[in-house]
């Protein structure tokens, strides 16, 4: 592993770890002797990405991602064009929002938006890459592919892990289950799947001219206000707003690298999105 590999793994460590960490569990952690990690965080420090609490001890990440990653939004118009579409879907279902994009091959968590002010609150601890096996976004997007790709994508993550709710599969053949209702229908329903007691609903987004697979729209919540018979409402609501997000891609440069290529072997687009794409 090079040095910088190194310096962005420690990076991407901090950030799942906000209230920091020693240098000996950041060593740890990524298998990486104490002398290297040391030289590495202070050279991360001089660079501004990192700040040592020497009170405790520990290291954590500057504002500064932060910074660049705002002025990386403003710049796509990711906060112009496709934030405001995000902040609607929340405040109109109440629930928690979240916009996915594809990356190369991967599906990265972006940005999120929640309705619900009160009440029961879903607010789950996720990594920003989609777990393609066992999430509503993961079976949007896998829907959109072949099933040789949609495949080879989930065994890329690995064998399927535990720890999820009680609905969440334990095979690749009950993982393409989800994905063929999802293709079936233009969009995918979970229930106890990603986490007990909740539910979500997601879209596929896709460029209205070329039809490309650019990113995943959901909806999740509780499963005592998310039931079945709700959403299945929401179904027309979140083809519509992936249409609409659809349309905002083809003037942000978010998914500049979308616009003439596709993730191999796209299946094609199901008959439910065709006829959302008309009337959305």
């Amino acid at each position: 592993m090079s040095s910088r590999d190194r310096a962005l793994s420690i990076i991407e460590l901090l950030a799942r770890n906000a209230d920091g960490l020693h240098l000996s569990d950041i060593a740890e952690s990524l298998g990486l002797p104490r002398s290297g990690t040391h030289r590495l965080l202070n050279d991360l420090r001089e660079n501004g990405y990192v700040r040592q609490e020497h009170e405790r001890g520990i290291y954590t990440l500057t504002v500064k991602l932060a910074s660049l990653s705002l002025v990386h939004q403003v710049g796509t118009g990711m906060v112009d064009l496709v934030l405001p579409i995000l902040d609607s879907i929340a405040e109109q279902t109440g629930e928690l929002a979240m916009l996915s994009v594809v990356e190369g091959e991967r599906l990265m968590r972006v940005a999120k938006a929640r309705g619900a002010r009160r009440g029961l609150l879903y607010n789950p601890e996720e990594e920003p890459e989609v777990y393609l096996a066992a999430t509503s976004n993961g079976y949007a997007y896998l829907s959109c592919l072949n099933d040789e790709k949609a495949i080879e994508l989930i065994a890329r993550q690995g064998p399927l892990r535990d720890g999820y709710g009680s609905n969440a599969p334990r095979s690749i053949k009950e993982v393409m289950t989800y994905v063929h209702e999802a293709r079936e229908r233009g969009y995918s329903i979970i229930h106890d799947v990603f986490e007990a007691g909740t539910s979500a609903i997601a879209a596929p987004i896709r460029l209205p001219k070329s039809g490309n697979v650019v990113g995943t729209i959901s909806v999740a919540g509780p499963s005592v206000r998310m039931t079945r018979d709700r959403l299945e409402v929401m179904a027309p609501l979140i083809i519509s707003t992936a249409d609409d997000i659809g349309r905002a891609a083809t003037r942000s440069g978010m998914f500049e690298g979308h616009r003439y290529s596709t993730t191999g072997g796209s299946a094609p687009l199901p008959a439910s999105t065709r006829w959302a794409s008309m009337i959305g």
